[in-house]
């Protein structure tokens, strides 16, 4: 389960987009389930993804903010040579994190 403790404990400050930012970039690859947003087979390189925080709201259990992630999408054998390409890929999730446990959910 992935937990954004540091996020949580900067809600309601000035530090919160750039703490939640951080914290998104370098999770553990895979751990955003970027394969949900691709359209051209599925391979996700997220070696080197890009957050921006679009919205944060809350409520009585959750802080929930809409982000926007920059990826690299591979298309494999759509070329010449029949090796794989990449092409930068644009999605949006709604994170959900637990105001009690820091616990962060994804979805699409």
């Amino acid at each position: 389960m992935i937990k954004l403790t540091q996020s949580l404990n900067c809600w309601g400050t000035e530090q919160f987009s750039g703490t939640l930012k951080q914290e998104l970039e370098n999770l553990d690859k895979g751990s955003i389930p970027l394969h949900l947003a691709t359209t051209q087979g599925g391979l996700v390189d997220d070696s080197n993804i890009s957050a921006l925080i679009n919205h944060c709201t809350e409520n009585e259990k959750f802080l929930i903010i809409k982000i926007g992630i920059f990826f690299n999408e591979i298309i494999a054998g759509c070329n010449c040579n029949d090796e794989p390409v990449s092409d930068n890929t644009y999605c949006e999730f709604l994170v959900s994190i637990d105001k009690n446990t820091a616990e962060t959910s994804f979805s699409l």
